[in-house]
C-alpha cells in the first residue's frame, strides 16, 4: 500500500467518525426533546397550564425539605371550585371546562410568580405559598375568594357566577406531602360548613 492511499483511507474514517458522532448527537437532542416533553406531560394538566397532582406534590416535597432545613415558612392552600358538577350538568362539559381554565388563569393571577398553583384533578385546585406564614396565606385566600366571586364570567354570553371555598394551612415540621394536603383539605371543608 502506498502512502498516499492511506492517507485517503484515514480521511475517509475521520469523516465516518465525524458523521457518526454527529447522527449520535442528534439522536441523543431527539431524546432529551422527548424525555423533557415526557416529563412535562407527567407533572402538567392536560386542560389548564399548571402543574397536575404529581407535579405539584413534587413542588411540595421540595419546600417541606427547605422548610426542615432552614426552617422558611410555607403554606399551602386547598381550593374547591363550588358547584362544576351543575355547571357541567346545565351547560355541558365544554362550559366546565372553560370554568376550570377561567379559574386557574385567576388562581395564577392573584398569587406571587414564586407560588406555584397545581390542578389536583377536577373541581380542585391547591396554591403553595412559598415563604408565607398563616396570617398572610389567609390574607391571599380571603383575596382569591372575593376576585374569583367578584369577577365576570360568561357561557354563550350569559353570565354565571362562580366561587370558590379555599382552605389554608401551614408547613410543620415532620409533615409530609400528604398530610398537610389533608389537613388543607379538611380546612376547606370547615369553612364550607362554617358558611
Amino acid at each position: 500500500m502506498r502512502t498516499g492511499d492511506h492517507r485517503v483511507y484515514e480521511v475517509r474514517e475521520d469523516r465516518d467518525d465525524a458523521a457518526e458522532i454527529d447522527r449520535l448527537r442528534g439522536m441523543i437532542a431527539q431524546l432529551e426533546a422527548r424525555c423533557a416533553e415526557l416529563d412535562r406531560l407527567a407533572h402538567h394538566d392536560s386542560l389548564v397550564p399548571l402543574l397536575n397532582r404529581r407535579g405539584f406534590l413534587r413542588q411540595l416535597e421540595l419546600v417541606i425539605a427547605r422548610h426542615e432545613r432552614y426552617g422558611d415558612p410555607a403554606a399551602v392552600l386547598f381550593v374547591d371550585l363550588d358547584g362544576l358538577k351543575m355547571l357541567n350538568d346545565s351547560f355541558g362539559h365544554p362550559a366546565g371546562d372553560s370554568a376550570l381554565i377561567h379559574v386557574a388563569a385567576m388562581l395564577v393571577g392573584g398569587v406571587r410568580q414564586s407560588d406555584t398553583v397545581g390542578r389536583l384533578g377536577g373541581d380542585e385546585f391547591c396554591i403553595l405559598l412559598d415563604h408565607a406564614d398563616e396570617r398572610s396565606a389567609a390574607e391571599t385566600a380571603e383575596r382569591l375568594v372575593d376576585t374569583i366571586a367578584g369577577d365576570e364570567f360568561f357561557i354563550d354570553g350569559m353570565p354565571v357566577p362562580l366561587s370558590v371555598a379555599i382552605g389554608v394551612t401551614v408547613i410543620e415540621r415532620g409533615d409530609t406531602p400528604a398530610a398537610v394536603l389533608a389537613r388543607a383539605d379538611q380546612a376547606m371543608y370547615q369553612g364550607k360548613v362554617a358558611a
